[in-house]
């Protein structure tokens, strides 16, 4: 998995340079909670739930593993990767969105909108390779399309808003091959937005930062505030005339975490009409494994600093040696309970209108137990049956809440203006507003 997505100065970003492929295989806890019985009545009502109902994910990271290894989504996986076709299937699922991610590193090096343009092609080729299964969407109407001939939606949105290379001409061709949104920053800030885990240069968004924002609502391209700062998250509640998403975001509330949303912003979402899709990842959403993580990073920073050392002239050797430092010093399991308490913490307080599902399938090296994988996600209906939520709430969550906000945002498009490039600002991030 792609290690570098979830931490920024931890241990695990280490690996996360040298590391991109197999954490599945590892032990990602020390110890395995032992689930109580199955309720079969409410299972079997759970599955007949998730079988009418439209399930959308908005941000699965298999795309980079189909990029960089040649990975055909349509061969299973298991034991290897979080996602393949047969998988999401089982899970029940309408509609994936495959996150377009960009690492900073493409920042330093250049080539930021080339590699966007790559990972597009590969969920093309993805949708043409097995059209049975898959078909490209690009609208609500797409998606249900796709609901009613048995076949998962893929949709697109990129992840690190440096990958447009500060050109509103590029954000609206990314939006003609398909991307429906775009997280503004991911851990770096970039020229025009300030992130959640960098060093803070525009206060929030910069004024290109905001024209970014304006055109997005403009054309229909969703505005991802996962991975932003709180000021940025501010600023672009305050300014979007669309709801606003956060992709894959928890509760900081629960776990103490940059990435994460406090009760302040969660409430705000409300009145925007935005959802917040819970992400999965332990270190997002326990805080004994948030604890239990700072205190290994701090155990193992010494013999860290002499693998690195030791092998800085072999980074395949040194993310071997890292994982195997790692996998000796494992993290505590997740309960599904811990994942659920989120749903229900976003529900409370933003509403059950605001809450949806954001898994980071594939972008993350652990998950809750019970949740291994894209197939599992009837568990989180089951669960949801179990705290008392109804029917039509849970089918809120599973996807009826975000479809409600795409609509209202393909609205929003359709009422502000009729051409997506004659219409469109061509101001540069070195102008003045």
């Amino acid at each position: 998995m792609h290690f570098r997505k979830v931490f920024s100065l931890s241990l695990a970003c280490l690996v996360t340079l040298f590391t991109i492929r197999a954490a599945a295989q590892q032990p990602a806890a020390s110890s395995q909670p032992s689930a109580p019985p199955r309720d079969e009545r409410l299972w079997k009502k759970a599955l007949d739930i998730q079988r009418k109902a439209i399930v959308v994910d908005t941000h699965n990271d298999i795309l980079s593993m189909m990029t960089d290894d040649s990975y055909d989504i349509g061969v299973s996986s298991v034991g290897k990767y979080h996602t393949d076709i047969a998988r999401m299937k089982q899970g029940g699922l309408t509609a994936e969105f495959f996150s377009v991610y960009i690492d900073r590193t493409y920042v330093r090096d250049g080539g930021s909108a080339r590699r966007a343009l790559d990972m597009i092609d590969y969920v093309y080729s993805a949708a043409e390779r097995y059209p049975n299964d898959l078909m490209m969407a690009y609208s609500t109407a797409d998606i249900r399309r796709a609901k009613k001939q048995n076949k998962i939606a893929a949709l697109m949105g990129i992840e690190g808003g440096h990958a447009i290379e500060d050109s509103l001409m590029a954000l609206r061709d990314f939006y003609r091959l398909g991307i429906r949104y775009m997280t503004l920053t991911h851990n770096n800030t970039n020229n025009w937005a300030d992130s959640c885990c960098d060093e803070a240069k525009h206060n929030g968004l910069s004024d290109f930062g905001k024209e970014v924002v304006r055109e997005m609502n403009r054309i229909g391209m969703l505005v991802d505030v996962s991975h932003v700062s709180d000021k940025t998250m501010s600023d672009v509640l305050d300014l979007s005339t669309a709801p606003v998403i956060a992709s894959h975001s928890s509760a900081r509330a629960l776990a103490d975490r940059t990435r994460n949303i406090p009760d302040d912003l969660l409430r705000r979402f409300a009145k925007n009409g935005g959802v917040v899709m819970v992400n999965f990842y332990p270190g997002f959403i326990d805080k004994n494994v948030v604890a239990a993580s700072k205190e290994r990073d701090d155990r193992l920073k010494a013999q860290v600093d002499e693998l690195r050392a030791t092998y800085k002239d072999d980074s395949k050797r040194l993310g071997e040696e890292l994982n195997k430092l790692l996998a000796a010093n494992p993290l505590p399991a997740t309960p599904l309970s811990a994942l659920i308490d989120h749903f229900d913490h976003i529900a409370k307080i933003a509403g059950i209108d605001h809450v949806g599902i954001g898994s980071d399938f594939d972008g993350v090296p652990s998950l809750p137990v019970g949740m291994e994988d894209i197939s599992k996600l009837p568990n989180i209906t089951y669960e949801l049956l179990k705290r008392g939520y109804s029917e039509t709430d849970i089918k809120k969550i599973l996807g009826d809440n975000f479809m409600r906000a795409f609509a209202q945002a393909e609205r929003v498009a359709q009422t502000s203006s009729k051409r997506l490039s004659g219409d469109g600002s061509v101001k540069r991030i070195s102008q003045k507003k």
